[in-house]
C-alpha cells in the first residue's frame, strides 16, 4: 500500500445538506476517505484518485467535478453564499457580503465579482438577491415566520426592503405569494 495522498475536490451544484451526504457516500464507494466535506469542496485522502470514476459517479448524480480554476473560484462564492443564506447566518456575519468574500477567499472583491459577472451574466449581488428571495419564498410557504421576521434573517434593513425587492423579481406580492399554490420556486443551482 503506498502514501496516501490528500487532496481537495471541487464539486459544482452541492446545494444543500443531502448533497452533502450523497458525495459523501459515492466517494467512499469509490475507496476514498473524506476527511471534511462542505458545500462545493471535499477534502479527502486516498492511495489513488480515479478521476475519470470521480467525474462519472458525481455527474450521474447531477453534480461535476470543477479542475478549472476559475469556474472554482466561483463555484466557491456562490457556495459561500448559499450557505450563509440558507444556514440563516446573513444576520450574524457582522459585515457586507463583499468584505465577507474578500475575508474567506482572500481575494480582492473586485477581482470576484468581475470574473463572476463575466463567466455567470450577473453580478454577484445580483445572486445574492436571486438567493435571498428563493429562501423568502420558502419561509413564506413553512408559514412559521412573519415577513419581518424573515426580511431580518435574511439581513434585509427592513421590511419595506424585502417586499420591494420580492415584488420587482417576481411580480408578486409577499402575500400574493403565499396564497399561490403553484410555489414558482426553482432550484438554487439553477438560479444564475
Amino acid at each position: 500500500m503506498g502514501t496516501r495522498v490528500e487532496k481537495t475536490l471541487l464539486i459544482r451544484n452541492m446545494v444543500c445538506n443531502r448533497c452533502i451526504k450523497v458525495v459523501k457516500e459515492e466517494l467512499e464507494k469509490l475507496g476514498l476517505e473524506v476527511l471534511e466535506i462542505e458545500l462545493g469542496e471535499v477534502r479527502v485522502r486516498a492511495d489513488n484518485f480515479p478521476y475519470d470514476e470521480i467525474r462519472k459517479v458525481l455527474e450521474e448524480n447531477g453534480f461535476e467535478l470543477i479542475e478549472d480554476k476559475k469556474a472554482a473560484l466561483i463555484n466557491r462564492v456562490k457556495s459561500l453564499i448559499i450557505s450563509l443564506i440558507y444556514n440563516d447566518r446573513l444576520e450574524t456575519i457582522g459585515m457586507n457580503i463583499s468584505d465577507f468574500l474578500e475575508e474567506k477567499l482572500n481575494t480582492d472583491y473586485q477581482h470576484l465579482s468581475t470574473l463572476f459577472s463575466s463567466v455567470e451574466n450577473i453580478t454577484i449581488e445580483h445572486f445574492v438577491i436571486l438567493q435571498k428571495l428563493e429562501r423568502a419564498k420558502e419561509l413564506l410557504k413553512y408559514n412559521e415566520l412573519t415577513l419581518s421576521e424573515i426580511a431580518y434573517r435574511l439581513g434585509y434593513s427592513s421590511v419595506q426592503h424585502l417586499s420591494s425587492q420580492f415584488k420587482k423579481v417576481t411580480g408578486l406580492t409577499a402575500s400574493e405569494f403565499k396564497a399561490l399554490t403553484d410555489s414558482r420556486r426553482k432550484p438554487i443551482d439553477k438560479l444564475t
